[in-house]
């Protein structure tokens, strides 16, 4: 939905609504999607290993960044799911596909943390073995 104010920037009230309604998204989320809860806790050990592996801002940037990614697709997915289930009467192949593609979309998210990771730590490590 567009701005009353066209492309001027945000009042102050705007911006706390705007984030009053994202942290409800997230607490919506937390309370009823198991995986979010689980991403969220693997978020939490892999945060501190990120900051404390990477070598440079870039590094802790990609390492921590790859595993943000992962609860954020997460948040879109259910919100796609939510609103297929609200006006989906029944099963429906396009719903399936548009679900499964969301889920696809998570797992790709979760190969890119294992991808970065790799890249990063792998020749880091085998240097240091080697």
């Amino acid at each position: 939905m567009a701005d009353e104010f066209g492309h001027l920037p945000r009042r102050p009230e705007r911006i706390i609504k705007a984030t009053i309604w994202s942290l409800r998204g997230v607490r919506a989320a937390w309370l009823h999607e198991s995986s979010f809860r689980l991403e969220i806790y693997v978020l939490a050990v892999l945060a501190p290993l990120a900051l404390w592996l990477g070598e440079s801002g870039v590094e802790r940037a990609l390492l921590l960044g790859s595993c943000l990614l992962v609860p954020m697709v997460e948040l879109l997915n259910s919100a796609m799911e939510a609103v297929f289930d609200r006006y989906g009467g029944g099963h429906h192949e396009l719903v399936g596909r548009a679900k499964d593609m969301g889920s696809a979309a998570v797992f790709v998210a979760m190969l890119n943390v294992g991808a970065v990771w790799a890249l990063i730590l792998l020749p880091r490590w085998l240097q240091a073995s080697g």
